[in-house]
């Protein structure tokens, strides 16, 4: 992977910030009053995080030991291996503390939670300087995790602000050796990797292992950072009884621009179980006019007339979609 160096803190660089492949930054957050707490002891940690605390409640997921804080699906495929709890932030510190020499402790994660409604005054010690970017952050805390390989849609840097994590990333084009799972029925709304990267089976996923051949390693402890480029697939894995990590999201697109997975979805609808003949016609259409747009793409139209082939404003972007939705509504 990528090691970045000589990074203000205050001050991140473009280069960084648009980077396409992971870039490995070690020390970013270390002058962090958290992250420095954090290497004292893990009851500093606890200290300092409690400072903060405004009686906020947190989404938890809770699973038995048997699970060696692998959170993922039951047997069946019908549900999941833990469930969903609403619980105030100091009760799950409590509950890590309680559970910090156990052998086998019950898996305990609080994921993607916004740190300024969690708690608030956080980011005004512990924060990146992003300049015109406004990054959501958010807090992810819990004891030995290990979460599968999945994609997210904005950019992410992610932070270890106590304990070590073990990232394992793919490219986006790695997804056919992923074995990835439904995309409708997933534990946090992204769909998964069905491989269990820490004990992977390949009898039963063959094709993982090109995948393992492109995979990118990384250990990250107290004040390290990794950047995570959109769609690159990662799979995380917290290594201590206590970690804590805080990450920035950010999408370098107009705000009113949707998700292109709901493209999928409805290319799932319309077009994957055309006739071969027509599945092909359309993917001419597709590269056309969506992978290989350029400015040539509607030169031929006059400037007034190209409609949704001109570049999309909010306002052109809220106009198709109300357009999809009466077509979707009939």
């Amino acid at each position: 992977m990528r090691e970045a160096t000589d990074i203000d803190p205050q001050a991140l660089p473009e280069a960084l910030l648009c980077a396409t492949a992971p870039v490995l930054v070690r020390g970013l957050a270390a002058h962090w009053p958290a992250v420095e707490a954090a290497r004292a002891s893990s009851a500093a940690a606890h200290a300092y995080l409690r400072r903060f605390w405004r009686d906020a409640s947190v989404g938890a997921w809770v699973g038995p030991p048997g699970i060696e804080g692998r959170f993922f699906y039951d047997e069946t495929f019908t549900g999941f291996n833990f469930r969903r709890e609403l619980l105030k932030f100091d009760t799950v510190l409590d509950a890590l503390e309680r559970h910090a020499d156990d052998a086998a402790p019950p898996a305990l994660y609080v994921g993607s939670t916004t740190v300024d409604t969690c708690l608030p005054g956080f980011r005004a010690e512990n924060d990146l300087g992003f300049g015109a970017t406004a990054p959501l952050a958010s807090l992810w805390l819990g004891n030995r995790a290990r979460v599968a390989a999945h994609q997210d849609l904005p950019d992410n840097l992610a932070c270890v602000v106590a304990g070590r994590r073990r990232f394992t990333l793919f490219p986006p084009d790695a997804l056919p050796d992923l074995y990835v799972g439904p995309l409708d029925f997933t534990p946090a709304g992204q769909p998964i990797s069905l491989v269990d990267v820490a004990r992977p089976d390949l009898r039963r996923f063959p094709r993982y292992a090109q995948a393992l051949q492109r995979a990118q390693v990384a250990e990250l402890g107290p004040g390290d950072a990794i950047f995570i480029p959109s769609l690159w697939w990662h799979h995380v894995e917290a290594l201590e009884s206590f970690n804590l990590l805080v990450n920035y999201w950010w999408r370098s697109v107009p705000a009113a621009m949707d998700s292109p997975m709901n493209a999928l979805l409805l290319a799932l609808m319309t077009v994957r179980d055309l006739p071969p003949a027509q599945r092909q016609a359309w993917r001419s259409v597709f590269e056309h006019y969506v992978f290989a747009a350029g400015d040539d793409t509607a030169a031929h139209i006059p400037a007034a007339a190209r409609g949704v082939l001109a570049p999309l404003d909010d306002n052109g972007l809220r106009m198709l979609r109300a357009r999809l939705l009466k077509a979707l509504n009939r």
